[in-house]
């Protein structure tokens, strides 16, 4: 498969079959956001699993919906913000280093036949609280992480020459 088949492939799933994602899987999928670039190679992330059901549960008070805690796994991508570059101008690019991260997870996660769903739309708040962060650590996305329980929906994309310019605006 190419790139861009691989790009094309990848969903966001709303749905999961209970079936476990293999060990030897999920230590692919972590390497690829292990992997990941960063600026100035500052790596400012942390990633944590959370697979118990119990734990699952708990986090879906973060993000309500029935689907999210139904996933056999799910990815937190959480960024230390005082570990990361920042541009003369003041600009933190730990939300720039962490989405990084999580693109290369999700894509890896696709390259598998696993399901993934980036989300951002949580309560950062009750998610520190519930994963126990320590001071200096955010909780910046979230994916659940499994086998996919129905084919995904098709795509919707703005065509090339909506959003592509050349030398200027």
């Amino acid at each position: 498969m190419t790139f861009l088949e691989l790009a094309a492939k990848r969903s966001s799933i709303r749905g999961y079959k209970p079936d476990p994602v293999p060990e030897d899987w999920l230590a692919k999928v972590l390497e690829a956001g292990r992997l990941a670039p960063s600026a100035a190679n500052k790596q400012p992330w942390h990633f944590i699993v959370v697979r118990e059901e119990p734990a699952r549960l708990k986090l879906q008070q973060a993000y309500p919906r029935d689907w999210f805690g139904k996933a056999p796994a799910i990815l937190v991508v959480c960024v230390e913000p005082g570990k990361a570059w920042v541009r003369q101008d003041g600009k933190n690019y730990v939300s720039v280093d962490g989405a990084i991260a999580m693109d290369h997870m999700t894509l890896c996660a696709a390259d598998l036949g696993l399901g993934t769903c980036w989300i951002g739309a949580f309560d950062p708040k009750k998610a520190r609280d519930i994963l126990g962060l320590p001071e200096g650590i955010e909780p910046l996305a979230m994916t659940p992480l499994g086998f996919p329980d129905a084919p995904p929906r098709p795509k919707s994309r703005k065509e090339t020459a909506e959003i592509l310019h050349y030398e200027r605006w």
